[in-house]
């Protein structure tokens, strides 16, 4: 009997000892949730925190943060946070009634950071970078600044390689028209805005004419558009002006290219560089096309005046055996 007693004893001991260790373990996998507004700061997380956080965005980055509608998985994933991340621009107006349906209890108290309005050029770039680490060291105590460092360094790499791209295929004072959204990054590149425009949804009819009509008078030569704001205004007027139409990206995610800001900036400075390029080929085609239709014209009005000359001669001749 005494040994039965001792065997449970030892038994309850050990399982006892496995629990503790178990409820260690899952304490020390258990990660911070962080969850962003969008996959900007989403990605600067990701480049600064590693696999040492969960984090997620809220706005899918095809999508433009005004045009988000809430998900009501969105609410668990807010009730599940350790920290929110966000811009602090008026397209995150819905923000706070997620956070409101996400906190019914009243229990709910997680720190909401604003980390940056602007972020498509690299001194913006540097500053969320910074502002993001401050909040992770901050709020979830984590140690980041050697993360930050190199990431502040591959900015600066970045930079160097914008000035190269545009020095090299002549991006300074090119006229051209942008959609709002791209403005900064576009004159950061050295290119002349002579036009700007806002949301398809938010520019009227008149407004297009205005941008057609300052457009063909400083000769605009590409229309770049936004991908995430619609692109239907940008081509309208891309069209009527006979410009090139190219379509910038103002969020990471979209394409394999461009998952953090330094590799968005990048592609998005190729893709103006591939358009100007296409825009040089159109001239080009235009010019030949001008210069066949003057030839064919040209030797028209020679055979014109030639059958002319030719009736002419006969007539002369005809009226000069009339007179013998």
């Amino acid at each position: 009997m005494k040994r039965k007693i001792m065997l449970i004893i030892g038994i309850l001991m050990v399982t006892s000892t496995l629990l503790v260790a178990n409820a260690k373990i899952s304490a020390q996998e258990e990660k911070p949730v962080v969850v962003t507004t969008t996959s900007v700061i989403a990605s600067v997380v990701e480049d600064l925190a590693g696999d040492s956080v969960e984090a997620s965005y809220l706005v899918p980055p095809s999508l433009c943060p005004g045009h988000y509608d809430i998900r009501p998985s969105d609410v668990d994933l807010i009730s599940k946070a350790d920290l929110i991340l966000k811009h602090g621009i008026m397209g995150e107006y819905w923000l706070s009634d997620l956070i409101d349906s996400a906190n019914e209890s009243g229990t709910l108290s997680v720190p909401v950071v604003s980390v940056g309005t602007s972020w498509n050029t690299p001194g913006a770039t540097r500053d969320i970078y910074t502002n993001v680490a401050n909040a992770l060291e901050q709020y979830l105590d984590l140690e980041v600044e050697n993360r930050l460092s190199k990431c502040l360094e591959a900015i600066n790499v970045t930079e160097s390689t914008l000035k190269d791209i545009a020095s090299q295929y002549g991006f300074n004072n090119t006229p051209v028209v942008v959609m709002l959204w791209q403005k900064t990054f576009v004159e950061y590149l050295g290119f002349k805005v002579v036009a700007t425009y806002g949301p398809p949804d938010k520019i009227s009819e008149q407004d297009i004419v205005e941008v057609e009509e300052n457009a063909t008078k400083e000769g605009a030569i590409m229309v770049i558009d936004n991908l995430h704001s619609g692109t239907s205004t940008g081509e309208k007027i891309a069209e009527d002006i006979n410009a090139v139409h190219v379509v910038l990206l103002n969020f990471p995610g979209v394409v394999p290219e461009a998952q953090n800001l330094t590799t968005m900036m990048i592609y998005n400075a190729k893709l103006l560089a591939e358009a100007l390029n296409n825009y040089e080929y159109i001239v080009q085609v235009q010019r030949l096309s001008n210069d066949v239709a003057l030839w064919r014209n040209i030797t028209i009005a020679l055979v014109i005046l030639a059958a002319v000359e030719a009736v002419l001669i006969a007539l002369m001749i005809v009226k000069g055996k009339k007179t013998e």
